[in-house]
C-alpha cells in the first residue's frame, strides 16, 4: 500500500480474500465474471462485487457499496422491467461514480439483513450444478451423507426453483428464506437455486467459504454414490445427533464458522 491508497476495512479485506479463494480456478467454482460476494459496511450499507468483475482478481475499486433501504425497497416492487432494475442499481450506490453493482445485489441486500448473517458467497459450482440440473436437486438439499456436511452446511438447505436472475430470484429467494427459519428457527447456511447455482450464508467469510467447499466436495462424493445405487442418507436422527454435538460446536467455534 502506498501512502496514496487509503487503507481498507477489515471487512472489505475479508471480502476480496473471500472472493480470490472462490475464484480460484482449479476449484470450479466461478470462471471469468461468473459468482458475487457482499458483506456488511455498516448498518446502512453493505459491499457488493461489481458486475462483470472476476473474483479471483477482484480489486477494492471492483466492489461497490450499496444502500440496505434501496434494495429492500426494491424488493417490495411486485414488478420492474429490466431498464428501472438497471437504474435502481445504479441509484442505490453509496458513490455515484462507482462501478454498477451485480444484479444479484438484491439478494445480497436481503440475505444480509438477516441477524448475524455478515458475509454471503454465490458461485456456480461444478459438482454442485450436476446435480441442481438434474431431477434429483430436492433430495440433496434435504438430506445429508456424513458428518462434515452437516457442521459446515447446515442440517438442511434451502431449495429455490429456477428463476429468471433479478427481482423476480431475489424475491423467490427470499419466500423460501422466510419458510426455512420459520421451521429451523435459524437461517440456512446454503441456497441451491435450480439450473444456476449455490449461495452460502455466514457470520464470517470462512464460515460462507467452508460451506461452498464442502458442498463441492459433497456433490461430489454424491454423484460417485448415486453412480453406485445411492446415496444412503442419514436418518434424522442422525443428523440432528451430529448438529446438537457439544464437540461439533466446539470444532465450529475452532474454524470460525
Amino acid at each position: 500500500m502506498t501512502m496514496h491508497e487509503p487503507a481498507l476495512s477489515d471487512e472489505l479485506k475479508s471480502l476480496l480474500h473471500l472472493s480470490h479463494e472462490l475464484g480460484v480456478e482449479s476449484r470450479g467454482m466461478a470462471m471469468l465474471g461468473e459468482g458475487n460476494t457482499s458483506t456488511r459496511r455498516d448498518e446502512e450499507t453493505f459491499w457488493v462485487k461489481a458486475s462483470g468483475t472476476n473474483l479471483a482478481a477482484l480489486k477494492p475499486a471492483q466492489v461497490v457499496a450499496c444502500r440496505f433501504a434501496d434494495i429492500l425497497a426494491m424488493m417490495e416492487r411486485e414488478k420492474m422491467s429490466d431498464a428501472e432494475v438497471n437504474q435502481a442499481l445504479l441509484d442505490c450506490r453509496v458513490d455515484p461514480e462507482a462501478l454498477k453493482p451485480s444484479v444479484e445485489a438484491l439478494f445480497h441486500g436481503y440475505l444480509l439483513s438477516l441477524p448475524e448473517v455478515n458475509f454471503i458467497g454465490h458461485v456456480h459450482a461444478i459438482a454442485v450444478n450436476q446435480i441442481l440440473c438434474s431431477p434429483r436437486a430436492k433430495e440433496f438439499a434435504e438430506n445429508r451423507i456424513f458428518p462434515d456436511e452437516i457442521v459446515c452446511c447446515g442440517a438442511a438447505s434451502v431449495l429455490v426453483p429456477y428463476t429468471d436472475p433479478g427481482l423476480v430470484l431475489a424475491q423467490a429467494i427470499r419466500e423460501q428464506t422466510r419458510k426455512y427459519i420459520e421451521k429451523m428457527g435459524t437461517y440456512p447456511r446454503l441456497i441451491l437455486l435450480e439450473n444456476h447455482g449455490i449461495i452460502a450464508l455466514g457470520k464470517t467469510h470462512q464460515a460462507v467459504l467452508a460451506a461452498l467447499l464442502m458442498a463441492e466436495k459433497t456433490a461430489q462424493i454424491w454423484a460417485g454414490a448415486a453412480a453406485l445405487g445411492g446415496p444412503l442418507f442419514l436418518s434424522e436422527q442422525q443428523v440432528q445427533r451430529i448438529a446438537q454435538r457439544p464437540d461439533e460446536h466446539y470444532r465450529q467455534r475452532a474454524l470460525n464458522l
